[in-house]
């Protein structure tokens, strides 16, 4: 085995994945310098990966696996609200992140409207609060031009309805937020970029500044900096003009380990240091990507009975197409074997298409349940992927807990699709100091 992978930034920031232990138990150390602190996080490797010779590769598999990580003990306490938290992606990569430092996580409050994403969001987090109420309801805030700048009018304020919030003021050393994102994507036609819900960007910075939090994360899709809006230029110009140091980055999935295509831009802010966004992303950056097989393989030949590990009934016509592929050895499915509406250069070639073992999936949708909504199909059995390979794909370990029977199988593919990938929590909250 290699004994150490390791890269190097500067102003001391530094990762190192190596092998220790004898070689009938061998454990993977990773090992995080930040100026003069050491934090030593390991894990055992599974038998059947002691052969990669890459400690990286092999965490990273074995972490997928729900292998068991052994954190420092804790030395510190954050507490955390959330908002538009979905199922609880960017939070189990923050808490990693965290846990990673000896900083033990509360979860003050978490808000989203869709009640299912709070239930599987509490079994995982245990938060004090959970709201299906309106993040734009918390906060009174207005805004003014000067110069062209973005400022407040006033001091945003939570608003008196929200009260456990406004025990939060001053206490609150994150907020994280992923804002809807339909109004930024190019798949929105009709709405694209000038989608009043994209005004919500601006309310998570507002809330933020309200409860004075330390620190500030905000996940979207890249097409939100080319907003009608101009939600993140106002973004930075309201966090700088109420004292933070801003920063933001673009995580490229394959880049940092994620085996899939995904790309998300996300924007920080601290009270203290400037977050070192692309030191980190530097820190966790791969030379081999991670593939498909890397990521489920080892789900081959164990489908079951639960919703969570079975695929969903296809029609007789779509498994005749997953049959062509597979008995023409094929990836892409031919035009004519396409129904009318994807036939003749249509812009989505990956419909219908089976998933390559050897390369990173395409982009996790909420249409994961439907070979018509995307390349889908199992790279070497005659079904779509399961909801337990699509969220190992997005980046969610075997820990955490989906609850798929109680939810429903559209349900757990929406609450996937939509996620933020964990990894990228991870990455990004390993950039505040």
């Amino acid at each position: 085995m290699v004994a150490t992978t390791s890269l190097e930034s500067g102003a001391g920031l530094r990762l190192i994945h190596h092998f220790v232990g004898p070689s009938d138990r061998p454990r993977i150390e990773r090992i995080l310098l930040r100026g003069g602190e050491r934090f030593v996080v390991s894990l055992e490797i599974p038998q059947d990966l002691r052969h990669l010779d890459d400690a990286r590769t092999a965490w990273d598999i074995a972490e997928l696996r729900g292998t068991p990580i052994s954190y420092p003990k804790p030395i510190g306490t954050a507490r955390i609200v959330d908002l538009f938290c979905g199922c609880g992606g960017f939070a189990w990569g923050i808490r990693n992140a965290l846990l990673h430092q000896g900083i033990r996580t509360i979860f003050t409050h978490a808000f989203d409207v869709d009640e299912k994403a709070l239930n599987v969001y509490a079994n995982n987090f245990s938060p004090l609060v959970t709201s299906q109420d309106s993040v734009a309801m918390q906060v009174d805030y207005s805004l003014r031009l000067v110069d062209s700048r973005a400022k407040f009018a006033y001091p945003p304020e939570i608003l008196v309805d929200a009260e456990t919030l406004i025990a939060e003021v001053g206490r609150t050393d994150f907020v994280i937020a992923g804002p809807p994102c339909q109004g930024h994507s190019n798949l929105n036609n009709y709405t694209r970029r000038k989608d009043p819900r994209n005004m919500l960007y601006l309310t998570t910075v507002a809330l933020a500044v309200a409860l004075r939090a330390k620190n500030v994360l905000i996940e979207n899709v890249l097409d939100v900096q080319n907003d009608h809006f101009m939600v993140v230029q106002r973004a930075h110009e309201l966090l700088e003009t109420s004292g933070y140091q801003v920063d933001s980055i673009v995580l490229d999935g394959p880049r940092t380990g994620l085996p899939q295509t995904r790309k998300r831009f996300f924007l920080m802010a601290s009270l203290g240091d400037r977050p070192r966004s692309l030191l980190i992303q530097r820190q966790f950056e791969v030379a081999k990507v991670r593939t498909v097989m890397d990521a489920i393989g080892d789900l081959e030949g164990q489908s079951t009975n639960t919703i969570f590990d079975s695929a969903p009934k296809l029609s007789r016509t779509n498994m005749e197409r997953i049959d062509w592929l597979f008995e023409n050895n094929a990836y892409n499915l031919v035009n004519e074997q396409r129904p009318d509406c994807h036939k003749d250069g249509h812009s989505y070639p990956s419909v219908y298409g089976r998933l390559h073992p050897d390369q990173p999936a395409g982009t996790i949708t909420t249409g994961l349940n439907s070979p018509g909504r995307g390349r889908y199909i199992h790279p070497t059995e005659r079904r779509t992927v399961t909801p337990h390979e699509a969220a190992r794909i997005q980046g969610f370990p075997d820990t955490f807990l989906f609850n798929g029977e109680s939810i429903g199988r559209n349900s757990m593919a929406k609450l996937i699709g939509d996620a933020v990938p964990p990894l990228f929590g991870m990455i990004t909250g390993l950039a505040f100091s």
